[in-house]
């Protein structure tokens, strides 16, 4: 499925952030990574073996308010 020269992470593992895009559909909000893995704008993620990656949301309290 990767055709760049150093091989991809395993899916699910904490270095996928290593993974490449292979296809990028930014007006759906979806990535698919050369590891299988199809990531979402929200953070969240579907693995190739079907496990849910859940979006990793921050505390309200932590947002910037604007004046």
């Amino acid at each position: 499925m990767c055709s760049h020269q150093t091989s991809c992470p395993s899916a699910g593992r904490p270095d996928r952030d290593d993974a490449h895009i292979v296809a990028a559909h930014p007006e759906q909000g979806w990535y698919l990574l050369c590891d299988g893995a199809i990531v979402f704008d929200d953070t969240g993620a579907l693995l190739p073996d079907g496990r849910v990656v859940g979006p990793h949301r921050v505390p309200a309290a932590q947002l910037a308010i604007a004046a």
